[in-house]
């Protein structure tokens, strides 16, 4: 199998289940958008799901590997902007992916009636965008869906411009840590529900960013296991014992 074609909550999510399914890691793939999923406003539910086309690379396509995808779950949303965020096949490598993805941020921030500055890190998984400014509480919003949203459409006007995958994070006030704790503490306190009552807890619907953080946190627990159920956007952490 050298192409699939998935569907998913978000580009990111149908992307994760195809390199899955494919059994590599995002940088052997090709991939093609064929369908944006359909939202409202900033992270409004959604009516229809992205689908994606990945076909293995040339040199890829003849061998067989088995490397875990990375993941960073981003929600869709539209964005009222004279920008287009239509993938677009005719790339010009004279323009920065990054720069085009900051002053996107930036007019969307402005719309909302901030002022901010963004400086650029480097991660493991990409590039973090750490967003500055006043009133911040507005571009990150309820759990972070206002950020997720933004963060979705700021790697859409990315990729326009770059030949190859990018990936960046949006972060506000330090918010992807507080989040990453409350998670983390979250996964501790239902963990020693489940042991207390003997009975199994299903969380909420979660992004698969917010999911892995749950996982990645009872990985290794002795008395719990924990899997994802249902389909997106309604897919849950269940907590069991073991």
């Amino acid at each position: 199998m050298t192409t699939v074609i998935v569907t998913g909550k978000t580009i990111e999510d149908a992307v994760d289940q195809g390199l899955t399914q494919l059994g590599v890691s995002r940088d052997l793939v090709t991939l093609n958008v064929l369908e944006q999923p359909s939202r409202g406003f900033l992270g409004l539910i959604g009516v229809k799901p992205a689908k994606v086309e990945l076909t293995l690379k040339p040199k890829q396509a003849e061998e067989s590997f088995h490397n875990e995808p990375d993941s960073a779950l981003i929600r869709t949303s539209e964005l009222t902007s004279s920008r287009s965020t239509e993938l677009d096949t005719n790339i010009s490598n004279d323009i920065d992916p990054y720069v085009e993805a900051s002053n996107f941020v930036k007019e969307a921030a402005a719309g909302m009636g901030l002022d901010v500055e963004i400086e650029i890190k480097k991660s493991r998984d990409g590039k973090i965008f750490n967003i500055t400014g006043e009133d911040l509480g507005l571009i990150i919003g309820r759990r972070g869906q206002t950020l997720d949203a933004l963060q979705y459409l700021t790697n859409i006007v990315a990729n326009k411009h770059s030949s190859s995958f990018v990936r960046i994070i949006l972060d506000a006030e330090n918010f992807r840590l507080r989040r990453r704790k409350t998670l983390e503490e979250l996964a501790d306190r239902l963990a020693s529900q489940v042991i207390r009552t003997g009975k199994e807890v299903v969380l909420e619907p979660m992004p698969s960013q917010e999911r892995k953080v749950i996982h990645a946190k009872l990985q290794n627990h002795r008395q719990v296991n924990t899997i994802s159920k249902g389909e997106e956007p309604n897919r849950r952490v269940v907590i069991t014992l073991k």
